[in-house]
């Protein structure tokens, strides 16, 4: 009875274990946001509504990001071919850090018929943290590059961030700039005298080797 009962015990601190490891993890927090575009296109302005996803994954001293659409967006009036369309967006960095990260991806793999809302395909990018702490991801404008055109897409409705990370900037901050050397007067007064010293003391050491050989 008394086996059973430390048995017991050894796998509760093992849960508990389990559970001190999963809250001490690095905050990754997502939520599908709802985007309302306000397109303009080579026909004319239009709108369109869809559900965006941002995902974080560590890569290097870095995170991949991924930006994924649920519904398509805008529309052309004529078909495209495959690897006609060329999207990219951005991404708005906020929290412990800011900026713009951009996110890209592949074109088209299959055709579009006309007068249909295209499907965005996954765009992703690379962001190094410069700061450390929570760090937020919300999306931002969507460029769509087809046949010679170019539609951009703007959010209108002040979307909040679709993703949360806590993360570690490399050295734990900021990276110092490199202090480079001074080419001032004052570097080059110091540069000729330790030439002329180094010349005196070759003449001296000569002199010295003459006069001994002289002997």
């Amino acid at each position: 009875m008394a086996k059973r009962k430390r048995s017991v015990v050894l796998a509760s601190g093992a849960v508990l274990a389990g559970v001190g490891v999963l809250s001490a993890a690095p905050l990754a927090r997502a939520a599908v946001v709802e985007v309302n575009y306000a397109c303009k296109t080579p026909i004319g302005d239009k709108s369109a509504v869809s559900p965006i996803d941002v995902t974080g994954e560590k890569s290097g001293s870095g995170y991949r990001i991924t930006m994924s659409w649920q519904k398509g967006v805008s529309s052309s009036p004529v078909e495209l071919g495959a690897g006609a369309m060329k999207p990219r967006a951005t991404v708005k960095v906020g929290g412990a850090d800011s900026g713009t990260l951009t996110v890209t991806g592949a074109a088209n793999q299959a055709a579009i018929p006309a007068n249909t809302p295209i499907k965005i395909s996954d765009l992703s990018g690379t962001y190094t943290p410069r700061k450390s702490g929570k760090v937020t991801f919300t999306p931002g404008v969507l460029t769509i590059v087809a046949l010679g055109t170019t539609t951009t897409c703007t959010p209108t409705n002040s979307p909040g961030p679709a993703l949360t990370l806590d993360v570690t900037a490399s050295g734990g901050g900021d990276t110092p700039q490199p202090q480079l050397p001074q080419t001032g007067p004052e570097d080059s007064f110091v540069a000729l005298a330790t030439f002329g010293g180094t010349v005196l003391l070759t003449g001296a050491a000569g002199a010295l080797w003459l006069s001994r050989r002289a002997r």
